[in-house]
């Protein structure tokens, strides 16, 4: 991979690491069910109408729309609203890495080289590390759900590679058409009329707007910008490749965190943090040949 495609994917990492306190905030005021459909149904509307369906099977395109859409933001938005910190459901949502290295390598039959699974064992590492440090002051089932949403995300990762859209960007937008309609039925039957329309009729008063302007960071930023670099960085290289990048979202999420809601990092996350950062550098670097 290039310099400017790692730095791309740095840049991700970076977006996606600022979208967890920034759901924090939004989550706060709207239902997560809900907030889920809200955020996709805000990108599905003007795509409908504005946006060419990408040139890629139907099966594929509502692979990716169910594991990244409903799959995954549907378990972590649930386990931020059961108590997981922003910071440690960053942290936690890392786990689809070595989830997107095992079913590519089954359902793809991608390689992983010795270099790969090196740097993926060293950030998986620091993620145990973080994580075993972290349980003793955060409950079960929010981490069980962040790593249902995981798994969707490495679901929705395979797929977007299996897809090869040729415009990466209207993948990314068209694959908001798959949640809005069955998380609002969902919506509607578990968190109740009341409470989805208080979230409306309130969504512009002062108290409202951190949330507002969160849920707007996690729809403009987070979402297009985001999963479009990635969708293209997928469509160029194997998911083994790509994945590990990600690893470097916890990292930007826990200081994110600290910064938004004073979450204290000691040096014990610091130190975890530093074998995540290592591991991934390790495993995307690649010596150059000279002839």
């Amino acid at each position: 991979m290039p310099l400017r495609d790692r730095l791309l994917a740095v840049l991700v990492a970076i977006i996606w690491g600022v979208n967890f306190p920034a759901t924090a905030l939004a989550l706060e005021h709207f239902p997560p069910l809900f907030m889920v459909a809200l955020r996709f149904a805000l990108l599905a509307v003007p795509t409908i109408f504005l946006i060419p369906r990408p040139k890629i099977p139907l099966r594929w395109l509502i692979m990716v729309g169910v594991g990244i859409g409903i799959l995954q933001f549907t378990f972590l938005y649930l386990g931020m609203a059961a108590g997981l910190p922003s910071g440690i459901a960053s942290l936690v949502l890392q786990a689809s890495a070595p989830f997107t290295v095992i079913i590519a390598g089954i359902w793809l039959h991608e390689r992983i080289t010795r270099r790969q699974a090196i740097g993926i064992a060293i950030a998986v590492l620091g993620l145990v590390a973080i994580t075993f440090h972290r349980s003793q002051v955060a409950a079960l089932l929010p981490v069980v759900l962040a790593l249902c949403g995981a798994l969707g995300w490495a679901i929705g990762n395979v797929s977007m590679r299996k897809a090869a859209a040729p415009n990466p960007l209207h993948l990314t937008l068209w694959m908001s058409v798959v949640p809005p309609i069955p998380l609002l039925i969902v919506s509607l039957i578990v968190e109740g009329p009341a409470r989805i329309g208080e979230s409306l009729t309130t969504v512009f008063t002062l108290e409202a707007l951190p949330s507002v302007l969160g849920l707007l960071y996690v729809v403009l930023v987070a979402t297009i910008a985001g999963y479009g670099i990635w969708t293209g960085l997928l469509a160029k290289y194997p998911s083994s490749t790509v994945a590990p990048f990600s690893m470097l979202v916890p990292v930007v999420g826990i200081f994110a965190s600290w910064i938004a809601f004073g979450q204290i990092i000691d040096l014990t996350e610091l130190v975890a943090g530093a074998f995540v950062v290592g591991g991934v550098l390790y495993a995307s670097y690649r010596k150059r040949v000279r002839i």
